[in-house]
């Protein structure tokens, strides 16, 4: 029975002295500051890239990335700064307006619809597309063109000039044009025949201002 009680007394003094030693060990490793990835070692002073930022500095809101229409250097240059001027900008909304705009504006010319010429294009345009429309009234002409289809739209300059946004946009299309007298007799065209027509026409608008519209600045052939 003695050496019984030695045997458990000796293997208790074991145990305690084992979960001491591991105990004791996890304290001392629970008191000691453990260093993070982006701690400096003791002693070794921080880099000012590694300084706290202080309360007034803060970054800058990451833009999102924008994406523009396949265009030169030179012009996505310029459709960046339109686009710093204006957040609401937006190219390929730009570029579905232009063509909507275009076939607005020829339509109106062909019927001579100045209200919405004078809504559609800025005073000097109007003004030229007015002085054709009377012309052709005076001679007692009409038109009887079709707009069949825009094959093709490319922008081709974009700036920005202080408040003024400017894009310039290349239209290849197929019109067939027709041209009758008084009497509705075709005195010029066809309708079975389209023929192609290459527009240059600069959009501008002012970037502070609400209305959200682009207005027709100028125009020429390509």
């Amino acid at each position: 029975m003695t050496v019984e009680i030695v045997i458990l007394a000796m293997i208790a003094a074991f145990l305690g002295l084992r979960l001491y030693s591991v105990l004791g060990r996890r304290a001392e490793h629970e008191e000691e500051p453990i260093q993070g990835r982006f701690d400096q070692p003791p002693g070794m002073a921080r880099s000012p890239a590694h300084q706290p930022l202080e309360e007034s500095e803060t970054f800058p809101p990451r833009m999102p990335e924008r994406h523009y229409p396949a265009v030169t250097p030179m012009v996505e240059r310029g459709l960046r700064d339109i686009a710093a001027a204006d957040r609401r900008f937006d190219a390929f909304a730009f570029m579905d307006g232009a063509r909507g705009a275009y076939r607005m504006v020829l339509e109106a010319f062909w019927q001579g619809d100045k209200a919405e010429l004078r809504e559609l294009c800025d005073a000097s345009v109007y003004e030229s597309f007015a002085s054709a429309i009377d012309a052709r009234e005076a001679a007692g002409e009409t038109l009887d063109n079709r707009l069949v289809r825009i094959e093709d739209t490319a922008i081709t300059d974009a700036t920005c000039d202080g408040s003024t946004a400017r894009i310039t946009v290349r239209f290849r299309s197929d019109i067939a044009a027709v041209t009758r007298d008084a009497e509705g007799t075709v005195v010029a065209g066809s309708l079975d025949d389209a023929i192609e027509a290459v527009d240059v026409w600069t959009f501008a608008r002012n970037v502070n201002s609400a209305d959200p519209d682009w207005v027709l600045e100028e125009t020429d052939e390509g």
